[in-house]
């Protein structure tokens, strides 16, 4: 099999192995009025005598898959329901509404749309259900802007607010943090609104670690933030004189104590399942190398401080990372199960039995710096910087993907892109440079014309982004 061919078969595996759907269907059992909720060593019982209404909401990309997944589980038993994902991430649906919304900009139909959440939401009673399906993209698809009798945002403050922060080169939790404090619903303040209800929460996470307080904005998490972390990330990224002034007014109050903070406790109805995570699709690509002959490099056999459960950072800094990895491999002299040293604060182990056809499958979620106003994702950016890495020939046996597990890299139609040796050569002959695409932050077109990308279309799923670096 082509390498190319290669990296995408154990990359679509991962990306199978945390379908929403087949997840709950496999998880969520009704039996006569018994629903079952089984997750690992989690298991939850509810008798559905003891319930009136269900009512099943769901935001993000993957909303529509987990869906689809509830309504055929529980089909007329759901009261009312609906969902708000993605453009081009719906479903056929029966028993729930489902609207589409921008992402990663809040629109005008998301705001819509959570308003209609809320409206429902007003109706619920201690023999209530409220099942909630949360994805990645909530944070901007689920928008209700702060407002109390002093202050009012409007949606198109939030716009303003979301797009000087995927601007700035804030981390997700720095944005989301910001996010929470601006918002009617995030950081555990969506489950104000649901008492006195029951709270069952379905959980496909997109963040490293899985924190709660961190995916979709921590809609049903108590939060760790406080308005003086907000005050902080203003001003690392200078966005007091980059925003309208009503959210430094919005900000000086809650210093001062006139706001209240986020919630710090939930209520012990609260029930937060974590279904499908960055680990799992990371572990299922483990999987899938093995049974095509090549040798997998994840945890505990290949170590690195972060783990490649959870590679963060600029994409400069983590090329960087996997270019001076593929080295090591490659370079028969460096000694094995010792720590080497790579960049200011990475280091690995090799084990003693590296051989060729090793497969380093790390993951995670980095961050683009944006200086120019070309097309394209944190994925596209990352292969485009490894591409430069083949002017040395040491590398022409080394393959990379980096994509994303919705299938969607930034405001782009392609999960990711491909840097290969071929790659390098076939850009060379069509005049291509790659530090004019790198500063536009064009990497999109400059695959486009060297027929380096990935295009899943869109995937349901989503929990963050897959690295494959093959060596043969």
């Amino acid at each position: 099999m082509e390498p190319v061919k290669l990296l995408e078969k154990i990359f679509l595996s991962a990306v199978d192995a945390v379908n929403p759907y087949k997840i709950i269907k496999k998880s969520v059992k009704l039996k006569d009025n018994n629903l079952q909720f089984i997750f690992e060593n989690q298991i939850m019982e509810y008798n559905l005598k003891n319930i009136e209404k269900i009512y099943v909401i769901g935001i993000g990309k993957a909303a529509a898959k987990m869906a689809k997944a509830i309504e055929d589980i529980l089909g007329e038993r759901i009261d009312e329901g609906i969902i708000i994902t993605k453009y081009g991430h719906t479903e056929n649906l029966k028993f729930i509404k489902q609207f589409e919304a921008g992402h990663p900009v809040p629109d005008e139909n998301g705001f819509n749309a959570t308003k209609k959440i809320l409206q429902l939401l007003k109706r619920t009673t201690e023999k209530t259900m409220v099942i909630t399906l949360i994805s990645g993209g909530g944070s901007s698809l689920f928008v209700s802007p702060y407002e109390d009798n002093k202050f009012k945002l409007t949606l198109s403050n939030l716009k303003i607010l979301n797009e000087e922060l995927l601007k700035s080169g804030a981390s997700i939790d720095e944005i989301n943090c910001v996010r929470k404090h601006f918002s009617n619903i995030k950081g555990g303040k969506y489950l104000q609104l649901l008492k006195p209800a029951q709270s069952i929460n379905l959980i496909l996470s997109d963040v490293i670690g899985d924190s709660l307080d961190t995916i979709a904005s921590g809609i049903t998490a108590a939060d760790k933030t406080s308005f003086f972390d907000v005050k902080t990330i203003f001003e690392k990224y200078e966005l007091k004189r980059k925003l309208p002034d009503i959210f430094s007014q919005i900000l000086e109050a809650g210093l001062n104590g006139e706001i209240a903070d986020t919630p710090k406790q939930i209520d012990k109805k609260v029930k937060n399942i974590i279904i499908g995570s960055n680990r799992l699709a990371i572990l299922a690509a483990e999987r899938k190398a093995k049974e095509l002959g090549l040798m997998p490099l994840t945890p505990p056999t290949f170590i690195t401080k972060p783990s490649l459960f959870g590679i963060t950072g600029d994409v400069k800094d983590v090329s960087d990372f996997y270019t001076l990895l593929a080295f090591h491999i490659l370079d028969d002299s460096i000694k094995r199960n010792e720590f080497i040293t790579i960049g200011k604060d990475k280091s690995v182990k090799l084990t003693e039995n590296i051989k060729k056809n090793a497969i380093v499958i790390g993951g995670g979620e980095t961050t683009v710096e944006i200086k120019g106003n070309g097309k394209g994702g944190r994925n596209q950016e990352m292969a485009l910087l490894f591409l430069k890495n083949f002017e040395n020939k040491k590398l022409k046996n080394v393959y990379f993907l980096s994509a994303s597990t919705d299938g969607n890299d930034g405001p782009t139609d392609a999960a990711g892109a491909f840097a290969t040796y071929e790659l390098y050569k076939k850009s060379k002959e069509l005049g291509l440079e790659i530090d004019d695409y790198l500063n536009r932050n064009d990497s999109y077109h400059f695959f486009e014309k060297c027929n380096g990308l990935l295009k899943t279309g869109p995937t349901n799923t989503n929990v963050c982004d897959i690295q494959l670096l093959l060596i043969l």
